[in-house]
């Protein structure tokens, strides 16, 4: 396995192995032979020649479609438009719709109709029927404050004041359906001056200040204060936290001190850094009432890879930390290469915590490089069978080739056609094969969930046979099913792949575990950054790309095209590689954040790749980095039917190793302008 390749040369990655797996399993005979293509056209047109207004439930022509089975999600169509068509008054289609949800109560074609219907009815004012139609409070805010309406106005106000205060205690803006109920609470004497406090606090607490602003004009400055000077403390901390600094007897409530601090040390990290040691003694905080203080600046510090990033973890009681906080203690401890320290925080995390296959990895790494090489071996060999990156990893620790341990799924093929022939399973397969995607994925949902909890992985091989690999391979997670390669690991744009990796020199497996990654292999997937396809190209990035290999320059519509998406993904891949100098796992942090961010995360000083993977600020990067190189030995493994060997994983990074290798055309394109950026503030997500 690899972990650095040649900048220029594709020759010496040839001993990886060409993974050749096929798709698990094929359509069904009648599936193929798709004897619903005629009737499916014909709901296409008439789905997509639906007008706004009043429209007839029954049109000419449907006498065919009334048996096929997406005629309700035409009628349903047909409904939704009509009732658009109605500002005030009664509107036609009520009598149809009303029937229809009666009709298909609890299915998903039902959803998007009772929401719009429920919509209309009070927009229409017609707040006898709203509650008719809608007599339970509802989880969505504008339709529940619709709902709390139809009750003051029909007069149906007992018990009506809690409902209205719970949907009032909200740290968010709520839409303009519920400023009525508001008034109407107001107006009863029951929204009190403590009721607005507690919604100011929590919209503080969330961070929501300028919400906060709106409403605490509402108290009585006495009460107000405080809360403004928790929101000041949030706008401009650095000026805030000075002036508590210079006056000690400024009373601060503790939560507003706290939220400003962190917010400080989140824009500023260096700043509060230098001002920590004067804020706790100004404040009068001893050593445990500092502990929260100091947790927030170990945390950031911890994200950039700062040296002090260990000593004020050492000054964070047991109590403060959470397991998203012990973990980040044992990467500062790691980045800062003290073992022992990394084996103090793996050992203080919770058993459920410090026994997952990353902390026993790491366990493993400190207990060798602190003088028990038992031990390490011992740690080694336990996560040898959890199937993931910290097991293939263990492996080159080891020296050993890496088998992965695959669980198969068999599929009971008389299951199978029973729940293929399931209604919500045939509408769910329409659906998809009608451009549906949102309709099937609820209907597929609501399939899932109804089956027998002993039939629901069945559902896995039901949709890998019908190509819908991110759903299939979604529903398998859910499902807790992940080992079996052969079935979640398919290789369907072998073509496009096999043309990338000629032109890119990429090994196959590499492409394949990106795409996966990327895209879950869905050709269509746009991302909400606006990347695009099954490598999740950015439109602008793909220009850049393709004038550099001098590929015809993509449209965005090109990159829903899977031959120039891989092909133009492989080549951005190869060039972020070449210029980290080979260095795989750089490259692919740099796909996926950015390579500006992939080279700020850098250290001037050499350090083991596992150490500097496992510091990467982004929780999504980090997973991002590991699943791949997982992915690539499970393709390889799959393709070659050999164990792996992944010592080549064992190697160094640093920024000075990459500023030897870099053009002035690479850090142009890196966006680099000075060494200054290597201490930027990260934002973990």
């Amino acid at each position: 396995m690899f972990a650095r390749l040649p900048p220029k040369a594709s020759r010496s990655i040839a001993f990886l192995g060409i993974a050749c797996c096929a798709l698990a399993a094929t359509l069904p005979a009648a599936q193929a032979q798709d004897s619903l293509a005629a009737t499916r056209k014909q709901f296409m047109d008439a789905y997509a020649a639906i007008q706004p207004g009043p429209q007839a439930r029954v049109q000419p022509g449907d006498e065919v479609l009334r048996t096929y089975p997406l005629y309700p999600y035409l009628q349903s169509a047909r409904m939704q438009k009509a009732l658009a068509a109605t500002i005030t008054g009664d509107n036609p289609a009520d009598p149809e719709v009303r029937e229809f949800l009666a009709e298909h109560a609890g299915e998903p074609v039902a959803s998007p109709l009772r929401r719009d219907w429920l919509a209309s009815l009070g927009r229409r004012e017609l707040w006898t029927a709203y509650l008719a139609a809608a007599p339970e409070p509802l989880a969505d805010p504008a339709l529940n404050c619709l709902g709390l309406t139809a009750r003051i106005e029909t007069g149906k106000t007992t018990g009506l004041a809690p409902l209205v205060i719970k949907q009032w205690l909200s740290a968010d803006q709520l839409p303009g359906e519920c400023e009525r109920p508001f008034t109407w609470l107001r107006a009863a004497g029951a929204l009190t001056e403590e009721l607005v406090e507690q919604r100011v606090r929590m919209s503080l607490a969330k961070g929501n200040v300028r919400f906060a602003r709106m409403i605490v004009g509402d108290l009585p400055a006495q009460k107000a204060a405080p809360l403004q000077q928790w929101a000041a403390l949030l706008e401009q901390p650095h000026r805030e936290i000075d002036a508590l600094v210079a006056s000690p007897g400024t009373k601060v409530e503790p939560a507003a001190l706290l939220a400003g601090w962190t917010r400080l040390v989140t824009v500023d990290f260096d700043y509060a850094r230098t001002r920590f040691a004067a804020f706790t003694r100004a404040r009068g905080l001893d050593r445990d009432a500092a502990s929260p203080y100091a947790l927030a600046l170990a945390l950031r510090l911890s994200w950039n890879r700062h040296p002090d990033a260990v000593s004020y973890f050492a000054r964070v009681r047991d109590a403060d930390f959470d397991d998203a906080g012990r973990e980040w203690r044992a990467r500062a401890a790691l980045w800062a290469r003290d073992w022992h320290e990394v084996a103090a925080a793996v050992t203080a995390m919770p058993q459920a915590l410090g026994q997952t296959p990353r902390w026993k990895y790491w366990a493993a790494r400190a207990a060798a490089a602190t003088g028990d090489p038992d031990a390490a071996h011992r740690l080694y060999v336990s996560i040898l069978s959890a199937d993931n990156y910290y097991s293939a990893m263990a492996a080159a620790h080891l020296q050993q080739a890496f088998t992965p341990n695959p669980a198969p799924l068999a599929a009971d093929e008389m299951e199978l056609a029973r729940i293929a022939a399931l209604p919500g399973f045939v509408r769910a397969r329409e659906l998809l094969l009608a451009g549906m995607r949102t309709e099937a994925l609820a209907e597929w949902q609501h399939g899932v969930r109804n089956l027998p909890a002993a039939s629901q992985p069945q559902v896995v091989h039901l949709g890998m046979r019908w190509r819908w690999y991110d759903v299939s391979i979604a529903t398998a997670t859910q499902q807790r099913i992940f080992d079996d390669y052969s079935l979640l690991y398919p290789r369907p744009y072998d073509a496009d792949v096999k043309t990338a990796v000629a032109s890119s020199g990429l090994p196959t497996e590499l492409v394949y575990g990106v795409l996966r990654q990327e895209s879950l292999y869905r050709p269509d997937a746009i991302s909400s950054a606006g990347a695009v396809g099954l490598l999740q190209m950015l439109p602008e990035t793909a220009r850049r790309t393709a004038r550099r290999a001098q590929h015809p320059v993509p449209r965005p519509a090109d990159l829903l095209n899977p031959a120039i998406n891989v092909r133009l993904g492989a080549a951005h891949l190869k060039e972020l590689i070449d210029q980290f100098g080979g260095q795989v796992p750089l490259a692919l942090a740099g796909y996926n954040a950015g390579p500006g961010a992939a080279l700020r995360w850098l250290p001037e000083q050499p350090i083991d790749t596992d150490v500097w993977i496992e510091n990467i600020p982004f929780n999504e990067t980090r997973n991002y980095v590991q699943r791949i190189l997982w992915h690539t030995v499970v393709f390889s493994w799959l393709g070659s039917g050999q164990p792996q060997v992944t010592q080549a994983w064992l190697t160094e990074v640093s920024r000075s190793s990459w500023a030897g290798r870099a053009t002035a055309g690479d850090q142009q394109r890196l966006g680099v302008t000075s060494p200054g950026l290597a201490a930027s503030t990260a934002n973990p997500q």
